[in-house]
């Protein structure tokens, strides 16, 4: 059977990929603003093109010196002007610099090869083609060769795995929404879809889906780029339990094991993990999103922060109790350990200013704001100390108002519900109440 008959057999599944990938992109982004003189430009002569695909570049007025550049891989019959047109990543080149590429599949099989021998070992195909992308890229706009990154959605999540297990001496690491593990969807008859891997039916151990990588790369020791990974549990194109096979193959990739340092909850529904370290460029970081579908919603900013090339800390803020119109207050701005949180008139002081960072931390006057003693009853202290990265010292900023603590679950607050100045600070169960809500301005 021909690779395009073997891929109109599973034109249904295509379909309800480019359904659930619109939209989400719909509603997760925002119309495109007016641009300046930077364009989404075609570069038709960038080198070998094994793969025959077409490049776009995207170079923003506003081009940092030796710039990194963000190669962005589109999904299954989409294309790189569809990327181009519903996610930010050229809006967020202005502000931060960098390049984007943009391969496009220009064949009628619309979904990156990710599954021929040739793509897959750097022989030929697909890979080869986005290498050449990035070596004009470096050679004609000054890119910093150490600071190449790539990211992508379904398709595009597949082939940026496979771009990191064939160039991990070129791609610093990557960012998939919603894909599978490098040689999961290999295949030996010239056809490009394997169904035992996209039901999720793969299951190999860690330490075989790490040599896939470092078999291709025989002679490379490292560093191996490092890993992101987005899924939904309820994802019916590329299942499950592919979240959790790449993180296996990148853990064992990175020389760490699947424990992991950091877990928190960014969204109600999401439990994101760290690998490695518990800070924001962990070896791996994976988000399980629970009941979404294959449509994940991208986080460009959350990318480019994995990256390395962005800040997702929220700028310093006083926390304002809901009830209280009071805000979060270290006493005397004080610095010393130990020091309780307390509620005060807002006044705009540095003992009032917190920055929530990537990391999850409540950082003000240089320390953090955490559960005493890791305690986990109710009245346990909110107090201040030097940040240590334990999970006493890390918050979940929630859409409901809450702070929650996530050593212990507990909610910030004030005993019985009390709004004078002078009240101290604590972590309770969490009531609903209005003296366990907050706003961060």
């Amino acid at each position: 059977m021909s690779t395009v008959m073997q891929w109109r057999r599973n034109a249904a599944a295509v379909f309800a990929i480019t359904l659930a990938i619109a939209s989400a992109l719909a509603v997760f982004t925002a119309p495109k603003a007016a641009h300046a003189a930077a364009q989404f430009t075609q570069i038709t002569e960038f080198g070998d093109n094994p793969g025959g695909l077409e490049m776009y570049v995207y170079v923003p007025d506003n081009l940092a010196p030796n710039p990194p550049i963000v190669v962005a891989n589109h999904w299954c019959t989409g294309s790189a002007t569809n990327l181009y047109d519903w996610l930010q990543f050229d809006e967020l080149a202005e502000q931060y610099g960098y390049i984007v590429v943009y391969p496009n599949v220009a064949r009628e099989y619309k979904c990156f090869d990710v599954s021929s021998p040739e793509s897959l070992s750097g022989t030929g195909g697909d890979s080869v083609s986005i290498k050449s992308m990035v070596d004009y890229a470096i050679a004609e706009f000054g890119a910093d060769p150490d600071r190449v990154f790539a990211t992508g959605i379904s398709s595009g999540a597949m082939m940026t795995n496979v771009l990191l297990g064939v160039y991990p001496e070129v791609f610093k690491a990557g960012s998939v929404y919603a894909g599978v593990p490098y040689t999961c969807f290999a295949t030996d008859d010239g056809s490009m879809w394997n169904s035992t891997c996209a039901t999720g039916m793969i299951d190999r151990t860690p330490q075989e889906w790490g040599d896939a990588v470092r078999t291709v790369n025989s002679g490379y020791d490292g560093p191996w780029p490092r890993m992101q990974i987005f899924h939904g549990t309820e994802d019916q194109a590329l299942y499950y339990p592919n979240f959790g096979e790449q993180i296996e193959q990148w853990t064992n990739v990175n020389g760490t094991d699947l424990t992991p340092e950091f877990t928190d909850h960014p969204e109600p529904n999401w439990t994101r993990t760290r690998y490695g370290a518990t800070d924001g460029q962990a070896l791996v970081e994976a988000v399980s999103m629970e009941g979404v579908d294959h449509g994940v919603p991208h986080q460009p900013l959350e990318t480019l922060r994995f990256f390395g090339i962005a800040s997702t800390d929220q700028a310093a803020g006083e926390i304002v109790g809901a009830a209280s119109n009071r805000c979060v207050n270290i006493p005397g701005s004080g610095t010393a350990n130990g020091t309780r949180a307390v509620l005060a008139d807002c006044n705009a002081s540095a003992a009032q200013s917190f920055t929530h960072t990537a990391e999850g931390e409540l950082r003000v006057n240089g320390k953090c704001l955490g559960a005493a003693n890791a305690g986990t009853a109710d009245g346990t202290k909110a107090v201040i100390g030097d940040c240590a990265g334990g999970a006493n010292q890390r918050w979940n900023v929630n859409t409901d108002g809450t702070i929650t603590n996530v050593h212990n679950g507990l909610c910030l607050g004030t005993p019985g519900g009390r709004t004078a100045n002078g009240t101290k600070i604590a972590l309770w169960t969490c009531s609903g109440t209005s003296s366990q809500q907050w706003t961060i301005q």
